[in-house]
């Protein structure tokens, strides 16, 4: 035995610039051990918990009360059993380090300053600005922190040398209440004598266009930056803040946009550069702006970084002169070039993800509808430039917007490029892998990894649906595919910086805004599209990600601080519920029935959405289209979770009442759509899912539902039918309702619409569409959208057999049921969760999984009971260590057979 790992402060490896008092402190018990039946924890500020016996590898922090700058470090050790029942101590844990950031206005002496800027350019189109002040020290500091944030992206330099590592800076949150702040040990950036600190600033999220619709200025008109250093030397602290004393200049990003894309002219310099070409721009004082200190805040999340370089796979120079770079993988995030043109020549680069019939680029199916001018598209942006000075060592990589990827045409480079020359680096939050799965077909592997990459595009700084056209938080796409995402990476602290600006984004009447961050209610209650925000399946997300984030964890702390926003959303869907009915219902009859005070079929929903050979989305005429066998199913759902939730936070009463209005609502949903014999009258794959899926059918109709549900798969031709919202349920009700094998020939349907005909045809990422790249080659839409890869959820808890037990959150409790099929001849999956890592894998000793033996190993770590549930019976129930199994082929045994248990 050891020692405890991976130390976390509010869920997070690195808490530097926390603004939390009172952190959550947690740990991963040594390998090795059975069961933690108590703590110590020990802190460089004299905090001590003395001994704490306990089984919670997690413990708020009670010591000497934080302030701003506070810092200490701490460490843990436990005390465990092992198989005998034997407590042994372990060795005290690494330490980690945990330090605030300024919790309080008034630590502010810096203000918030900017450019002039008497004429400000279009949208897509405006400079970067430098800010610089040279200062004088009259020695080395023994410490120097940096706080910096800004209405806009910006980068920070000290004596000529980037500070850190992170991207994007501030990141992406709801500015109007929250702005976060970066913390910086600067202290070896420093010197005696003169230093010089520069900042370069561009519009960002903050006020550069954004979305599908381009809109611009959604924050402000005007971006504006602050910092101030503290430099500590002995006793004495000097504070070096933003103020009309700094300089302002231009830059060599003549302009910059997340959705255009950014351009650079190396000839010019700002004053705070040494020009090697060209020649620097006069510099004129800052202007001080107004600026709010109160909605500053540090980090809840890792940083977004480069996580990942590529190199590519060819380079083909076209007729036209044009070079395609081929990366061989669809990404988010921006090259880096280091073959420029001759001095004065520009170099074009130009994104996309899929080639036209010439080989170049293309971006028309990027394109999006301009809503003001129906039958118009709007620019897809996506195209950076670069002017050379012809200085040595000139190096073009754009971290002032990203781009959607896999090619990037280079245009106007008479040169040929090597591959040495451009690289793609991938941007996203710094997340922890934490899940694994492999298994003997290699198609099925291969859709696995596209979905990662698929994600791994679409998270950085919040869960977006796309990371080229939009790069919008969407409700409904996380609400899907967060619980995939956790399985597979840590995304808790993810998941909760972006919950925070959904409460934000709450309008008053409870609406759940259909993507956050967002300039807030007051504007997007006032848009031109403001009609389709509280759709269901959207808004319930409020409910849907805490839950999934609290499963993942098991800290119910998640679910106490979105409490108060998950009834506020509930309010307005029962409200709506109880005193709207729809028009075509009133129409039938002018008295309502008793059960539709309970249906939910009035207002906006997306419904189902992009279902297979459906219709055409039509937003407008989805306002009055009844949605009514949608809307209800999740207003059960909803209900459902709450009641569980207010379980877990203690509220009995709440607990009870949230649990009688489900019953109600599934009651209502059964009697307006089955029918007589047990069928959904509304007869649809999704509608078919959703029934099983929520429970909204009783016992005795769900045989009915199933079979209803496996004969329009087969009018289907054994192909998907179901949509966006349906899609991750699929599987797993047929796998739940004895249709497992008509599970895995969906799975294994390579035809068009299926998973594995996007394998087939080439995808590296999971397509918004069936249909992204069609028959012929062409694509359609966004070839980045993961929702529909939610699927490999599948493979990770029915093939490999790996998930929670009911009641369980936090990994403390698992059941290991491989249930395989498609002719699979082996499988693993693993899982790091709260307590350690869970793995399985299992292999067919001969034949196949469907007529031969299986032998499956499983890792369980300490604190975590497994229930492993192979043919025969009756289930194995085991705790930490390794343990082998065999089950007889074809199901025949009576019981699985325990041939090795070790720890």
């Amino acid at each position: 035995m050891t020692a405890p790992t991976r130390l976390r402060a509010e869920h997070l490896p690195d808490a530097m610039g926390l603004t939390v008092t009172e952190p959550r402190l947690s740990w991963t018990p040594p390998a090795g051990s059975t069961a933690q039946t108590a703590y110590r924890i020990t802190a460089s500020n004299g905090w001590d918990t003395g001994r704490q016996e306990s089984a919670a590898c997690a413990a708020p922090y009670t010591g000497p009360v934080l302030d701003s700058r506070s810092r200490f470090e701490w460490r843990v050790r436990t005390w465990n059993t092992d198989e005998t029942g034997n407590e042994t101590a372990t060795g005290w844990s690494q330490p980690m380090a945990v330090e605030l950031g300024l919790l309080h206005a008034t630590d502010w002496t810096a203000q918030w300053i900017g450019a002039a800027e008497p004429e400000v350019p279009a949208a897509g189109e405006r400079p970067g600005y430098a800010f610089t002040k040279t200062f004088t020290l009259d020695a080395a500091p023994h410490k120097a922190r940096a706080y910096a944030t800004a209405h806009g992206i910006y980068e920070l330099f000290i004596n000529g040398r980037r500070v850190g590592d992170q991207q994007l800076t501030p990141g992406s949150t709801s500015y109007n209440t929250t702005l976060h702040v970066q913390t910086h040990d600067v202290t070896d950036l420093l010197r005696g004598g003169s230093n010089t600190v520069r900042a370069v600033l561009t519009d960002g999220w903050y006020r550069g266009t954004f979305g599908y619709t381009r809109d611009a200025g959604m924050y402000g008109t005007r971006t504006a930056f602050l910092a101030q250093l503290e430099v500590e030397s002995g006793t004495d602290r000097q504070r070096i803040g933003t103020d009309a004393s700094w300089l302002v200049s231009a830059t060599e990003i003549t302009s910059a946009d997340l959705m255009a894309g950014q351009r650079i002219d190396f000839r010019a310099h700002d004053a705070g550069s040494p020009p090697p070409g060209g020649s620097a721009p006069r510099a004129l004082p800052a202007v001080v702006r107004p600026g709010s200190f109160t909605q500053l805040a540090g980090p809840l999340a890792p940083p977004t970084r480069v996580t990942r370089e590529l190199v590519p796979v060819s380079i083909t120079r076209l007729p036209n002169g044009h070079q395609v770079v081929d990366f061989g993988q669809n990404i988010h995030g921006w090259v880096r070039l280091t073959r420029l043109g001759a001095p004065g020549e520009t170099v074009t680069l130009e994104y996309g993800e899929a080639l036209g019939p010439d080989g170049d680029v293309t971006r028309d199916h990027l394109r999006p509808h301009d809503f003001r001018a129906p039958g118009a598209f709007l620019d897809a942006g996506q195209v950076d430039a670069v002017t050379a000075s012809g200085a040595a060592d000139e190096v073009f990589e754009p971290r002032h917007t990203t781009h959607g990827f896999q090619f990037v045409s280079v245009q106007g480079l008479a040169g040929d490029l090597q591959a040495a020359d451009i690289h793609a680096c991938l941007v996203s939050t710094d997340l922890e892998r934490i899940g694994t799965f492999n298994c003997s077909d290699e198609r099925l592997n291969k859709l696995h990894d596209i979905v990662e990459w698929s994600f791994l595009g679409n998270s950085c700084e919040v869960p977006t649906d796309c990371p080229q056209r939009e790069k919008a938080g969407w409700t409904g796409d996380w609400q899907l595919f967060v619980p995939t995402a956790a399985y597979l990476y840590d995304v808790t602290g993810f998941t909760r910086k972006w919950l925070r600006d959904v409460r934000a984004d709450q309008w008053e009447n409870g609406v759940i805004a259909n993507i956050s961050p967002s300039p807030g209610p007051e504007a997007t209650s006032a848009e031109f599209m403001a009609f389709t925000n509280g759709s269901a399946g959207w808004g319930d997300a409020i409910v849907m990600a805490p839950w999934e984030a609290y499963l993942a964890t098991g800290d119910a702390a998640i679910l106490a601080e979105n409490w108060e926003a998950m009834q506020r959303w509930l309010g307005f869907v029962r409200t709506t519920a109880e005193t709207r009915r729809h028009a075509a219902r009133a129409a039938q009859a002018p008295v309502p029935a008793a059960h539709e005070k309970y249906l939910w079929d009035t207002g906006f929903h997306f419904g189902e959405w992009m279902e297979p050979d459906g219709p055409e989305p039509d937003l407008f005429a989805a306002r009055t289209a009844d949605h009514g066998i949608v809307a209800t199913a999740y207003y059960r759902h909803t209900t459902d979770l709450m009641a569980r939730i207010a379980s877990v936070l203690g509220l009995a009463g709440e607990a009870a009442a949230l649990a009688e209005l489900s019953a109600a609502i599934r009651e209502a949903w059964e009697t307006e759509y089955l029918d007589a014999a047990g069928h959904v009258t509304h007869a649809s794959q999704a509608n078919c899912v959703r029934a099983l899926a929520f429970h909204l059918v009783g016992p005795e109709h769900r045989a009915t539902v199933t079979s209803q549900l496996a004969e329009l798969i087969r009018d289907a031709g054994t192909h998907v039918g179901t949509g966006f919202l349906a899609t991750p349920y699929l599987l797993p009700v047929l796998a739940d309702n004895g249709q497992l094998g008509l599970a895995y020939e969906l799975l294994m349907q390579d035809s068009e619409p299926s998973w594995l005909a996007m394998v087939d045809r080439g995808a590296t990422t999971v397509w918004e569409l069936w249909n992204g790249v069609d028959a012929d080659g062409i694509p359609h839409q966004s070839l980045n959208h993961y929702s529909k890869g939610a699927v490999v959820s599948f493979l990770h808890r029915y093939t490999a057999g790996l998930r929670q037990a009911p009641g369980s959150a936090g990994w403390d409790r698992v059941v290991i049921e491989p249930r395989p099929g498609a002719g699979l001849t082996s499988a693993s999956t693993s899982h790091h969760g709260p307590h350690g890592l869970i793995d399985v894998q299992w292999a067919v000793t001969e034949g196949n999984a469907d007529d031969g033996g299986l032998t499956l190993t499983a890792r369980i770590p300490a604190g975590t009971t497994a229930e492993v549930l192979l043919p025969g019976q009756p289930a194995a129930v085991v705790g930490p260590g390794h343990h082998t199994f065999l089950a007889a082929p074809g199901g025949d045994s009576t019981q699985p057979e325990l041939m090795r248990s070790t720890l």
